[in-house]
């Protein structure tokens, strides 16, 4: 749970770089691929990787996002440009509309009492849990992946290493 308003913003702009990161490595043609018949295609992974109100509605937070469970864009680069904005947004409202005391503030998120440092918590791991699933994507349509919490086996190559196994 975040207690300060500063740990979040480091935290989520650290994290949401890597995202943008792998958004910005999409393409069109990409969007399509299922991981299986009646799941999420890629494209529509990376859009909900975008923030919006959903999670964080009940706790007054306001910022500019696309509507919650609108259709994905069919352009990629409109889906990385969205998060680029939406994140952007998000994090000056928590700058502005909070304190450090606004943290410790509880409302009720899917019938439960959260304080507002574990919704943003939470909030962020969500985004690292798809992050995950969007790389899987991503290596099977042939997509270069950029590490996240370490080199990828390309990224070991570039560097004249062998990656572990």
């Amino acid at each position: 749970m975040y207690v300060t308003i500063q740990s979040f913003i480091e935290d989520y702009r650290n994290e949401s770089a890597t995202t943008q990161k792998l958004l910005d490595a999409l393409t069109d043609d990409s969007l399509s691929q299922e991981v299986a018949t009646g799941y999420r295609t890629l494209g529509h992974l990376a859009w909900h990787l975008v923030p919006s109100g959903g999670l964080l509605n009940p706790t007054g937070l306001s910022f500019e996002a696309p509507a919650e469970r609108s259709e994905p864009p069919a352009s990629a680069a409109a889906i990385a440009e969205a998060y680029r904005s939406t994140t952007r947004s998000l994090l000056e409202a928590v700058e502005t509309q909070w304190t450090d005391d606004t943290l410790q503030e509880s409302n009720t998120i899917f019938g439960q009492q959260w304080k507002n440092g574990l919704t943003l918590n939470l909030f962020l791991r969500h985004e690292i849990h798809h992050r995950g699933q969007l790389t899987i994507l991503m290596r099977q349509v042939g997509l270069p992946i950029t590490g996240v919490y370490g080199p990828t086996k390309e990224e070991w190559a570039a560097i004249g290493m062998e990656a572990p196994v």
